[in-house]
């Protein structure tokens, strides 16, 4: 924090400034007042690791209290998601395009609404332009660059210099509300896109971002993490309890060891990773464990827990299924086989993520999948003698 205290105040003395990082500041977890505040007299930041969280959320954009915009980027390696970011006499506008997807548009004045900030940015400026400006990128030359504005042809805008673009306009036909600019770029090989936002030339006028990107984005996740994790751990050990007396669990079992970092082994937790003798504080983590206990190990433990009373009333694995249960059973054995796939590929992504190491030391994954075999085995192949006790308490739980 301290760097970043000396980064912020050398920023002073810019324009304008823009933070970048891997995490969004939702999962950051930061001493008071905390890393939003710290950067709240940029105009940006810039992220990813979320991205567009498996494809739910193509776009992922929000704005700090403070004023500060937080712009999540798709990811790369699936997506090919890249993004264009340009400043317009100190305006910011950008925009996140795919790989190989041409012509790429940028309006960069009059800016987008949704993307104001004027805590940060001399909106008054748009008032007093007289050109909309527009760059245009193509592996090919550039054929035409027209313009719309309120769904009116305005005009075909003129090549300066590079991809900049610009067309005259006049700013206070538009001085009140909300208007919509369209851009339409053809290129020589004949593609075409087109690019249209909201403005406004007003100063109290604003646009919400999606709801659940802003949650997401603005909200502590690492808190909202070890919340959850610690009710659906409760609710996991509270069904045993209920029915039996157990000793409370250990909780500080390690995840997996692997190497964390490149050359540096470590130790992942719950509430945490030990790396390079030092210790981070987790905050996705809680949400990694979240999954794995509310997809996972509450499902096993609800499968058992049948098999157990089909085999307490007298039944084995080939006699549950000719019993006329079928319909029921048949469906269940098959989600359960679905989801040990489904923690078989995640023994294979720790494996990839963390190294070989990872993958032989990790009670939460691969330890896990060897314990769901033999325990399914078990509860099929107690013998009668054995299954006497659990009968006999079963009865005596109906009895009661």
């Amino acid at each position: 924090m301290d760097e970043l205290v000396l980064l912020e105040k050398e920023s002073q003395r810019s324009n304008q400034s823009v933070w970048f990082g891997h995490y969004p500041t939702s999962t950051i977890i930061s001493p008071s007042p905390g890393i939003r505040v710290l950067m709240s007299s940029a105009t940006a930041y810039l992220c990813g690791h979320l991205h567009t969280l498996g494809g739910v959320l193509p776009t992922m954009y929000s704005r700090h209290s403070q004023g500060t915009l937080e712009l999540e980027l798709g990811d790369w390696m699936d997506n090919r998601r890249y993004r264009i970011l340009a400043f317009d006499h100190d305006l910011l506008s950008f925009t996140d395009v795919k790989f190989d997807e041409w012509p790429v548009v940028l309006i960069t004045n009059p800016k987008s609404a949704l993307y104001r900030s004027s805590a940060h940015e001399p909106l008054r400026r748009m008032k007093h332009s007289t050109h909309i400006r527009i760059l245009a990128f193509s592996r090919f030359a550039i054929t035409s660059v027209t313009v719309k504005l309120d769904g009116v042809f305005s005009g075909s805008a003129v090549h300066v210099s590079g991809p900049l673009y610009v067309l005259k306009w006049n700013p206070s036909s538009y001085s009140t509300g909300l208007h919509q600019i369209e851009a339409q770029v053809q290129d020589e090989s004949g593609k075409i896109n087109t690019r249209s936002q909201m403005f406004t030339l007003e100063d109290n006028v604003s646009l919400r971002f999606d709801l659940l990107s802003s949650i997401i984005l603005l909200s502590d996740l690492y808190i909202v993490g070890q919340v959850f994790f610690i009710l659906i751990v409760i609710a996991q050990v509270g069904v045993l309890v209920t029915f039996r007396y157990l000793r409370r669990p250990a909780l500080k079992r390690p995840w997996f060891v692997g190497e964390i970092i490149d050359g540096h082994v470590g130790v992942c937790f719950a509430f945490g990773v030990f790396v390079k003798g030092q210790f981070f504080q987790g905050s996705v983590t809680y949400f990694v464990g979240l999954l794995q206990l509310a997809f996972f190990n509450l499902p096993l433990m609800a499968y058992l827990c049948w098999c157990m009373l089909l085999r307490c009333q007298g039944h084995n694995f080939c006699s549950h299924v000719r019993s006329g249960r079928q319909f029921l059973s048949i469906p269940i054995h098959i989600f359960v086989f679905l989801l040990l796939i489904w923690q078989v590929y995640s023994c294979y992504f720790l494996l990839q993520a963390y190294g070989i190491l990872s993958f032989f030391f990790s009670p939460m994954r691969t330890w896990l999948v060897l314990m769901t075999l033999l325990l399914t085995r078990r509860t099929w192949t107690l013998g009668s003698s054995e299954l006497k006790t659990y009968i006999l308490e079963m009865k005596t739980c109906q009895s009661s």
